[in-house]
């Protein structure tokens, strides 16, 4: 340690001390003083990176993460000239921690940035496959509405072919019904005659022994021509049907009815006159009923009245 004892002035504690007192507590005056100084010094120079730290936060803001120019605080650090060995020590350890603070920072920023980069890149992905997945949406919009109105179309078009298919069956049923009227036979002029044992007309019917049914078969070009069975049935005053023995029957409209005389005849659709015998006894006088028929319909009737 340097002699400063030629730079401070003696000062005399009490009056009439020894020269090697005054000396002593010379000393000790400058060492109190240089303590103070040094510690002085020491809070300025340990203060000094507390306060330079918040450059190190700047760091986040930097968008480049290859940015490596170190920060004003390092090169405040460098440029820190100390001699206390203590105090370079502390210094030392917050070069460190500093040096470890901007490593990490780095690092953050760096994994930070990369992390970014990938969400962009899957975003972008998702927004590619969004775009393709509402233009297939459009496309299949603009479909279905095409369907929807070829569906409607469709539909107007079966709805006016449904109509006109059941219009023309309507028709046709009503041409099939009026040909099947049109073509049934028709008995026109029924007679009843009544005759004796020789087929001789008698004005008696008390005295007959046969009736007659005569009547004209009329033509028509939508019957089939063929074989015809006419069937007669006889209604005599009292309401009963005049029948042989066994009750011969046919059928009409899902019904069994007795008849008096059948015969058959080869129509050609045209007028052909047809006479049916029956054979009886016990007539009376009174009104007569015939009827005739012919493929399961009433060809005629009439009433006639026999004296």
């Amino acid at each position: 340690m340097e002699d400063y004892r030629n730079d401070y002035p003696e000062y005399d504690d009490e009056p009439g001390a020894s020269s090697p007192d005054k000396s002593i507590r010379g000393y000790r005056v400058v060492i109190i003083l240089l303590a103070v100084i040094l510690a002085a010094m020491s809070i300025h120079n340990y203060n000094t990176p507390r306060q330079q730290l918040p450059h190190y936060y700047l760091l986040l803001a930097d968008p480049d993460p290859t940015h490596n120019t170190p920060p004003p605080l390092l090169d405040d650090f460098d440029n820190l000239r100390i001699n206390n060995d203590s105090i370079s020590a502390s210094l030392g350890m917050e070069r460190e921690r500093a040096d470890s603070l901007m490593e990490r920072l780095k690092k953050e920023r760096s994994w930070s940035y990369a992390k970014i980069k990938q969400y962009e890149k899957e975003v972008g992905t998702l927004q590619t496959l969004m775009r393709n997945y509402l233009r297939q949406i459009d496309s299949l919009n603009t479909l279905n509405k095409q369907l929807i109105s070829e569906n409607v179309s469709y539909r107007k078009e079966i709805s006016t072919i449904s109509q006109r298919a059941e219009l023309a069956e309507e028709k046709a049923a009503e041409l099939d019904n009026m040909v099947k009227q049109g073509s049934v036979l028709k008995a026109r002029n029924i007679r009843l005659t009544s005759l004796n044992t020789k087929s001789k007309e008698v004005t008696r019917i008390k005295n007959a022994a046969r009736l007659r049914t005569d009547f004209t078969l009329a033509a028509n070009e939508l019957t089939t021509p063929g074989d015809k069975t006419v069937y007669v049935r006889i209604l005599a005053p009292d309401g009963y049907v005049l029948s042989s023995e066994g009750a011969p029957t046919f059928d009409y409209e899902g019904e069994r009815l007795s008849y008096s005389a059948q015969r058959s005849i080869d129509y050609q659709n045209e007028d052909i006159d047809v006479g049916i015998f029956y054979n009886g006894s016990g007539f009376t006088a009174g009104k007569y009923t015939v009827q005739l028929y012919a493929e399961g319909r009433l060809i005629g009737s009439a009433e006639i009245v026999m004296r």
